[in-house]
């Protein structure tokens, strides 16, 4: 038999993490506010407001979808519910399923709270996923031809997404958090890399803005890093994070001490979660 040549489109499914840094959620050229859409006392609609930043015309398909959170920050999509985790996308409607953007347009997808009353206490959580559709080809454009007629040619078609988490919350809260298993690693004089991990308890998840500050000796606090949108999602009751810290001239981070800050996030009412510190030395 003839060799011959087969050309394959490969569709790359990219979908990030749903912590994001700034108040909105960005991936490509979509920019997404708030960056998560939480039901909770008497809430029964949220606007979630999209903007395509781009220059050029996108179109997004809407759906919902499950994700584990692991240990580690990492997220797995999964069709089952793990033990203690409750989905929430049976009780969401949301219109419209898709929408498409021109440059610097927005609109807005209305999100409802439906049949709550039949939602016993606790938190329930699904995803919203914005992907992008691809751009046809126009009809007549010819594919090029591959100058070996025994190669296998492979073009990659990217398929950008972004989600975030939709939340349900029944009741009152009793969740807590805390921080343990603080180290700083300076393999190198240029990167002070800190390792830490969340410990959650109670009925809720816990998202919020982690701040750190050096103290020197002589009491100057000086804000070395920060990373906001940090989250651990039930059922999870730990979560090991890591981040580089910033060197910043007359740090000295092989004295004084480190003082860790977990509050909520900036746009929602001020609260401290939880503090600790790490002393240093070389």
């Amino acid at each position: 038999m003839s060799k011959r040549t087969f050309l394959f489109l490969l569709a790359g499914l990219i979908i990030p993490q749903v912590f994001f840094p700034f108040n909105g959620a960005a991936q490509g050229n979509l920019l997404l506010t708030p960056r998560r859409i939480v039901f909770e006392g008497s809430t029964r609609s949220i606007d979630l407001n999209l903007a395509n930043v781009g220059q050029d015309t996108a179109t997004y398909a809407i759906s919902i979808v499950q994700i584990r959170m692991t240990e580690e920050g990492n997220f797995e999509t999964i069709t089952e519910p793990d033990n203690g985790q409750n989905f929430a996308g049976q009780n969401l409607r949301f219109f419209p399923r898709s929408v498409t953007l021109g440059p610097n347009e927005t609109q807005t997808v209305k999100v409802q709270l439906v049949r709550a009353n039949q939602l016993t206490p606790g938190e329930y959580r699904s995803h919203f996923y914005f992907r992008a559709i691809p751009k046809e080809k126009p009809l007549g454009e010819e594919e090029k031809v591959v100058a070996d007629p025994n190669a296998i040619s492979v073009m990659l078609t990217p398929v950008f997404g972004i989600t975030i988490p939709a939340i349900i919350r029944v009741g009152e809260s009793n969740a807590k958090v805390n921080i343990t298993d603080i180290s700083l690693d300076r393999l190198t004089d240029t990167v002070p890399r800190l390792s830490l991990t969340f410990n959650r308890t109670g009925n809720f998840s816990v998202f919020g803005d982690l701040a750190v500050d050096h103290i020197s000796a002589q009491g100057k606090v000086t804000r070395v890093g920060a990373a906001n949108g940090v989250a651990v999602y039930t059922p999870n009751t730990l979560r090991r994070f890591s981040f580089n810290l910033n060197n910043i001239a007359g740090v000295d981070f092989g004295s004084g001490k480190l003082r860790l800050t977990f509050s909520a996030p900036s746009d929602v009412k001020p609260e401290k979660y939880t503090e600790a510190e790490i002393i240093l030395s070389r």
